[in-house]
């Protein structure tokens, strides 16, 4: 993978360029990864792709450089239409996984014309969680939310209530931990979901630019996953006239490496 940074206004975003493929295929990793995540796909996928991995920001290499403010998706969409500009790139495929899926969706909300296919790998997105909620809520909450994530004691005190209650699996209390067991993953946490907040979307106005532009949707999920749902994903699913949907024999975090078996091009996929 060849490495190279790409500068908006007080922006930059770092991927890494793999295969020479004659198509384009955008990669979006989850939380507290990096591009790195997709290195495996270069050897199964560069044949028909072009692969573009991001760093999203608050990870990796990239930066965002306007503190809290949040990302909208109307500057989203700049950023990539600025970005596509630069290869040039006409069309392409998106994918991501966990919260990559926010950034798969949005780009394909900004751009349906020009997407050939998206491949959500348990997507964030098509569910909000409790604690992304609380981060979109006035100043006051996000305030809280922010105590909560930088003094940890807090937040698992809370988690744990909920737990107890049958809100939080034991599964996702875990899962919770390990991304906030250092003051880095916890800022992490805080930046990203404040930042991302208006990562949102209409799940049936979502369904309806699939159909009308006849994109091709696959979702994968794992059977074991406590973080998203395969339940959960009919939210999308119902709204949809054609789609892959495959439910593999994993967990949150092997998904991508579980996916990879599964891949077909856009052409190949449907309901």
């Amino acid at each position: 993978m060849t490495e190279k940074l790409f500068t908006y206004e007080n922006t930059t975003l770092h991927y890494a360029v793999a295969g020479a493929g004659p198509e384009v295929l955008l990669l979006f990793h989850g939380f507290g990864q990096d591009h790195t995540a997709f290195e495996a796909f270069d050897k199964i996928l560069s044949p028909r792709y072009t692969l573009y991995a991001f760093d999203l920001y608050f990870h990796g290499q990239s930066t965002w450089g306007m503190g809290e403010s949040p990302l909208l998706k109307s500057y989203w969409k700049k950023i990539i239409q600025a970005f596509c500009e630069t290869l040039p790139v006409a069309t392409f495929t998106v994918a991501g996984f966990s919260l990559g899926g926010k950034f798969a969706l949005a780009t394909l909300e900004a751009f349906p014309e020009r997407t050939k296919g998206i491949v959500l790998m348990a997507p964030d997105g098509i569910k909000t969680s409790f604690w992304y909620s609380l981060a979109t809520y006035p100043l006051f909450f996000r305030w809280l939310f922010k105590s909560m994530i930088l003094h940890p004691g807090t937040f698992m005190i809370l988690s744990r209530v909920l737990y107890t209650l049958g809100v939080m699996d034991k599964g996702l209390i875990r899962f919770a931990e390990r991304q906030m067991n250092t003051q880095e993953k916890r800022e992490q946490v805080y930046y990203s979901w404040v930042v991302f907040r208006h990562l949102c979307f209409d799940l049936k106005n979502m369904a309806s630019l699939v159909n009308a532009h006849h994109i091709p949707l696959t979702l994968f999920v794992g059977k074991y996953d406590k973080v998203i749902r395969p339940e959960n994903m009919n939210r999308l699913l119902k709204h949809l006239n054609t789609y892959r949907f495959e439910v593999l024999d994993s967990g949150h975090n092997t998904i991508i490496r579980e996916s990879l078996a599964h891949w077909k091009t856009p052409d190949e996929t449907g309901s």
